[in-house]
């Protein structure tokens, strides 16, 4: 994921439970223990990559350029967890009406969607 600020953004997931495993300029992979999350700072083309520039989402607000689903045991108690950290949730835990699972919603600090997603049995 592409984002404005790579330390700011390795903060905010680490809240969420990542670790780094590498870090460096403009660039981080993390861990949630079961995936791999990388970040990479906004720029212009490399040499390798010509005529691809990587840019952050623009409109924060109402657009999703990329999106993170964290599967969890239990979507209510990571979400307590969460707020009591101070991460602010868009919305709080429920039920889709078509069941099957209990998920909120977040965003990271340059607009990415993040759900947090509990299947039910």
């Amino acid at each position: 994921m592409v984002v404005r600020d790579v330390a700011r953004s390795v903060a905010f997931y680490r809240r969420l439970g990542f670790r780094p495993l590498v870090e460096w300029g403009g660039y981080a992979k993390l861990t949630d223990g079961t995936g791999i999350l990388h970040l990479a700072a906004q720029g212009d083309p490399p040499p390798d990559r010509p005529g691809v520039a990587l840019t952050a989402p623009d409109d924060t607000a109402s657009a999703v350029a990329a999106a993170i689903v964290m599967q969890v045991t239990d979507c209510r108690q990571a979400c307590a967890e969460l707020a009591a950290a101070g991460v602010d949730l868009l919305t709080d835990p429920a039920e889709p009406a078509w069941g099957g699972e209990v998920r909120a919603f977040l965003r990271d600090p340059d607009g990415h969607l993040v759900e947090i997603n509990e299947a039910l049995p």
